[in-house]
């Protein structure tokens, strides 16, 4: 209870909202009811899909297999050129959603023949008590979870989420805290914190970079992020660079080249990291896993699917190289 007569404040994000009573936090689903703090969404997704995996992206989890995809509304950043900000930015009372209860969500993906669930497109972060208890409730039933987040989180949160978390898209945006302000209203550092420390707690972690033309697509800015997952996550983590496309406040910058993104993944190779993707433009082979000894691939996709597999219990169909992630 913070000083201010009734007012809650709310410890899960950076932003650490102080809110009177009656009113909500930054992220829109948050609010302080009779005194407490409330998750307006909870058990009422807006959005909930199957989806390939690889969609996540996530490239070296279960790779080929479907996933439940859950979101609510409300997200505690404001990407300019967020894709989904329909319901990203929205007010819960805005968009239809439907009840689904924690078990009722498990069930549904298990009717689906999905051996996971992802809380995605929003962010799970704000809808951090319905994530945090159909994610314990996925595990009772042997299910997976996952986690597609921009990482704007503190700490203790995130530490009760990685206990039932499986595996993580993580967007690094930026490596400029300036730019994290100008386009995204928030700042670099709990980003950084969050991605390690989710490697830290044993979370397979993924890397997404979204690569957008004038802003973070210099030589520079592409090894800066390569190079600080090299040194601090290790050769193994997976990295995905994205393209960007026009949309929401940001339609004044053209989409990311193709040439651009085969240049980040040389520049990313080359940096130490064994397995970089180019993505969200059709590159030849920007989405396959090459072994990093033999250079074979290992696992060709054609549009999230895999179209070609050469992996043996976790090893080069090839050479035999041991090959990273969470393959069953």
């Amino acid at each position: 209870m913070n000083a201010t007569a009734g007012a809650v404040v709310c410890e899960l994000c950076p932003r650490m909202c102080e809110l009177a009573p009656g009113r909500r936090g930054d992220c829109r689903i948050r609010a302080n009811l009779d005194g407490r703090l409330t998750a307006l969404t909870y058990g009422l997704p807006c959005a909930v899909h199957a989806d390939p995996v690889e969609k996540k992206p996530l490239f070296h989890f279960l790779p080929g297999t479907p996933i439940l995809s859950v979101a609510t509304a409300g997200c505690n950043l404001h990407c300019r050129n967020c894709q989904n900000w329909e319901i990203s930015q929205a007010n819960p009372e805005d968009l239809d959603a439907s009840a689904l209860p924690p078990r009722e969500l498990v069930a549904l993906a298990k009717r689906a023949g999905c051996p996971s669930i992802a809380y995605t497109y929003t962010d799970p972060v704000v809808y951090f008590e319905y994530t945090l208890d159909a994610s314990a409730c996925a595990r009772e039933a042997g299910l997976r979870n996952v986690l597609v987040t921009a990482g704007y989180i503190n700490e203790p949160p995130l530490r009760e989420l990685a206990r039932v978390t499986d595996a993580a898209n993580i967007d690094l945006k930026f490596m400029s805290d300036r730019l994290y302000r100008e386009v995204c209203d928030g700042t670099l550092a709990p980003v950084l914190k969050a991605i390690e420390l989710s490697k830290s707690l044993g979370v397979w972690v993924e890397v997404t970079n979204l690569v957008i033309p004038t802003l973070n697509d210099s030589d520079g800015a592409l090894r800066d992020v390569a190079r600080w997952m090299r040194r601090t996550l290790g050769p193994d983590t997976p990295l995905h660079y994205s393209g960007f496309h026009p949309q929401h406040r940001m339609r004044n910058l053209p989409p990311t080249p193709a040439e651009t993104l085969r240049r980040a993944r040389e520049i990313g190779l080359a940096e130490g990291l064994r397995y970089v993707y180019a993505g969200n433009v059709s590159i030849e082979d920007g989405e396959t896993t090459l072994c990093p000894s033999c250079r074979k691939p290992v696992l060709r996709r054609v549009r999230f699917e895999v179209a070609e597999r050469h992996l043996t219990g976790g090893a080069c169909g090839w050479c035999a190289e041991s090959i990273a992630g969470v393959w069953k």
